[in-house]
């Protein structure tokens, strides 16, 4: 079977090496000319370890399996990574329950060893850490995710698979006895049939699936902005753990992210937009200050710096609940060898190689 995928980022790039690896012909067309440009490489490249989604929701599930497959992945592939740990802090005694309530998610979700530590306990592993209480997760930990992009692509290449770049798809059509007609701009337009697509396409998957002939418009869920803004830490890095705060709407709150490098980073905060920008106002760190030292008080004025942004392809909005992954197959949408995958923010890069694993599935079924 020729498969194509729509986009080159990390959840493209796994999927085309699933593909690859069972013996399909693949094909990546990437709007851009390298790789992970767009979410893939702006992101914190955290490996999360699955506690917060709902029990029995694609995240959780992609979350905790795809965790357990990119260590042993990066470890097999010489890709940079380490599981440093995260601290999730209560900073208040009515935060104490929100605490308990995500280490028994985390539980039921089958995260492991996770552990309550009281004030004390915190300190002790953190002592620039404030805090009345905390959830210590020992299996979330950063990955190198260019590394880990390079790697994909070479299995992918390795298997006689390719990826075209500068190859933006305008538009999908069913043909007559199977396949589909995929046309394509950029330098040298055309159309070429196969005999399945897979629109990994990121912020541009509702456009992308709105261009998909039969497919029914109100499956096409909303695509709604937010932007998370990092700054840097002027300095060496204060902790040895990633510090996050109890979550917030819209995302987990101003963490702390380190770097294999060490490098401390806080964000992403949440700043809903109506159009695609990848500014970041140096303004919007004076409202990071007060929310930061409710845990790091040591936080010097002026000591935080713009880094960069990255963009959250999310499906709801400001005061809703947080929509799960939205992975659209055969089975859902009667249209046979064609996935659309909508939504697919954090905890996606850690998800991703369980993510292709159910994409091939869903196409092959």
């Amino acid at each position: 079977m020729q498969i194509l995928i729509v986009g080159a980022g990390v959840i493209g790039l796994a999927v085309g090496r699933a593909a690859a690896l069972r013996g399909h012909d693949v094909i990546i067309a990437e709007s851009e000319g390298r790789i992970g440009t767009g979410i893939s490489s702006r992101n914190s490249e955290v490996v999360h370890a699955g506690i917060y989604y709902p029990t029995g929701s694609l995240r959780a599930r992609h979350s905790v399996r795809g965790r357990r497959a990119l260590y042993e992945y990066s470890a097999s592939h010489g890709i940079p990574h380490r599981k440093c740990g995260k601290l999730i802090v209560a900073t208040k005694p009515a935060e104490i329950a929100k605490m308990e309530s995500l280490h028994a998610q985390a539980l039921t979700n089958g995260v492991e060893g996770m552990q309550l530590l009281e004030a004390a306990e915190a300190k002790k592993l953190e002592p620039a850490l404030f805090c009345v209480a905390a959830l210590l997760s020992p299996e979330t930990g950063i990955v190198d995710s260019h590394r880990l992009m390079l790697a994909l692509q070479g299995e992918i290449e390795d298997r006689g698979g390719a990826i075209a770049f500068f190859t933006p798809v305008t538009a999908l059509s069913p043909v007559s006895g199977g396949g589909w007609e995929v046309r394509y701009g950029g330098v040298e337009p055309g159309a070429l049939t196969v005999d399945a697509v897979v629109n990994s396409a990121g912020l541009g998957a509702q456009a992308l699936a709105g261009a998909t002939e039969g497919y029914p418009l109100a499956r096409v869920p909303r695509l709604v902005l937010a932007k998370g803004n990092y700054y840097q830490y002027a300095g060496r890095s204060v902790f040895s753990r990633l510090i996050y705060p109890a979550p917030v709407e819209g995302g987990l709150g101003t963490h702390v992210t380190l770097d294999l490098a060490g490098r401390m980073r806080f964000g992403p905060d949440v700043e809903w937009i109506d159009a695609i920008n990848y500014d970041v106002d140096p303004r919007r760190a004076d409202s990071f200050y007060a929310s930061i030292r409710t845990y790091f008080p040591g936080l010097r004025d002026g000591a935080l710096m713009p880094d960069y942004c990255g963009i959250r392809p999310k499906l709801t909005g400001r005061g809703e609940p947080a929509a799960d992954f939205m992975i659209d197959g055969p089975a859902e949408h009667s249209l046979s060898g064609l996935v659309h995958l909508f939504g697919i923010e954090s905890p996606g890069l850690t998800s991703a190689l369980s993510i292709a694993d159910d994409v091939m599935q869903r196409l092959t079924r």
